[in-house]
């Protein structure tokens, strides 16, 4: 009669705790990156009575709980250092101590020193470019984005134009186009193309100038003959041999000495060709670029994160790193929606989303809890159940213990 008690006992305390899991789960439904914690039962030994036949058992142990980590949700938020996981795998944190841990949780900021960091200002870890080159086989480290910051001026050493040159002009006429390039100060410039159809087949003369108005003492543009052939293919000057070179001194802006580059081909292709067909332009390109203000920092698509500038362009400067770890069940929470490794877990690997088995970072967007509230509810109502069958037990075990009290001889 005491063993039931016990028995009883014993269930009432597991069904407590498989309680508070549920509680647990159902609180964290909105939690970005939550992983539910499911609960697993075990007999305790059996006592085996008379014969052997009979056994009796002892009740039900402390429950086992264990993390799921399926796939939450993905939804769309626009945020632009929002990041969501699609697939295995853990971004890589460091805390206000220094210690390593992991999370699904990929609501990121930016902190006063313009380091990346989680809603619960742990710093986020990856790889920045150095010298312009990321390193992802490198350490780990602070992710900090450039806050504020001015991009320097490029200036321009290559340009290139796509056009067509008329097959049917006539010798003498000419067509005329420019190419803005920027200098080391970021000041702007237009270097003006001209062609002149020569009297020999298929040629045309060339003149590049820059423009004086721009320079202390006046330049000297640089000429030179296109060749094609029967088909219209440039093939003088040939791929591969060197570029046409505009060398530039004596800047009025007081800018450092420019040598461009004009390439004709792309690859070996030519760049220019000479149809009969009324001569134009239909793309120009050249790799210079102005001073320009930081007007966003963005995490795109595979962790990759973005500064753009007033001017348009584009820098990488950083990459997220992400952890791969076999098994992750083994983890053990450490709030802030963050995981650390337990004496079960496998070491995880580090490196670029979407590589060895590692899931994919969707920019914009944040992975919701793995709660099912239905789940839950059930549940919560079969644990409900449980505890009071077993309270039951115990109320019918201390009626029978006085009724046992009640039979003593008056």
């Amino acid at each position: 009669m005491f063993t039931s008690f016990s028995t009883a006992l014993s269930a009432l305390h597991a069904d407590s705790t498989a309680i508070d899991v549920v509680g647990n789960n159902l609180a964290n439904l909105n939690t970005t990156g939550f992983k539910t914690s499911d609960v697993s039962f075990q007999d305790l030994v059996s006592q085996s009575m008379g014969s052997g036949q009979t056994q009796l058992g002892f009740g039900v142990g402390t429950p086992i709980t264990q993390m799921q980590f399926s796939q939450g949700a993905l939804q769309a938020t626009g945020g632009a250092l929002d990041a969501a996981i699609q697939g295995d795998g853990f971004f890589v944190v460091a805390n206000a101590a220094g210690a390593t841990e992991y999370t699904r949780a990929g609501n990121f900021q930016v902190d006063a020193n313009g380091n990346l960091t989680t809603a619960t200002g742990q710093f986020v870890q990856g790889w920045m470019p150095v010298n312009g080159v990321l390193n992802p086989s490198g350490p780990t480290g602070n992710i900090t984005v450039p806050v504020g910051s001015l991009q320097t001026p490029a200036p321009t050493t290559n340009m290139s134009v796509s056009m067509n040159l008329n097959a049917a002009a006539a010798t003498g006429n000419t067509f005329s186009t420019s190419v803005q390039v920027y200098d080391s100060l970021g000041n702007s410039h237009v270097v003006s193309l001209t062609f002149t159809k020569s009297s020999t087949a298929n040629q045309w003369q060339y003149s590049m100038s820059f423009p004086n108005s721009d320079l202390s003492s006046a330049g000297t543009p640089v000429t030179g003959t296109l060749t094609f052939n029967s088909s219209g293919v440039l093939t003088s000057p040939a791929a591969g041999s060197t570029p046409p070179v505009l060398a530039v001194s004596n800047l009025a802006d007081g800018a450092a000495n420019m040598n461009i580059n004009w390439n004709l081909f792309d690859g070996t292709t030519p760049t220019i060709t000479q149809f009969s067909q009324p001569s134009a332009t239909s793309a120009q390109s050249q790799d210079g670029s102005p001073a320009a203000n930081l007007t966003q920092v963005s995490l795109v698509n595979g962790g990759k994160i973005l500064a753009q500038f007033s001017n348009g362009s584009q820098v990488v400067v950083g990459q997220l790193a992400m952890a791969s770890i076999l098994n992750p069940e083994s983890l053990v929470s450490a709030g802030n929606n963050n995981y650390g490794l337990s004496a079960y877990s496998a070491p995880p690997a580090i490196g670029i989303p979407g590589t060895g088995g590692r899931g994919t970072v969707v920019g914009g967007s944040l992975e919701s809890s793995n709660a099912d509230i239905a789940r839950e509810f059930t549940n919560l109502i079969v644990f409900q159940r449980s505890y009071e069958a077993n309270a039951k037990v115990v109320t019918t075990v201390d009626q029978l213990s006085q009724d046992t009290i009640n039979l003593r001889p008056q």
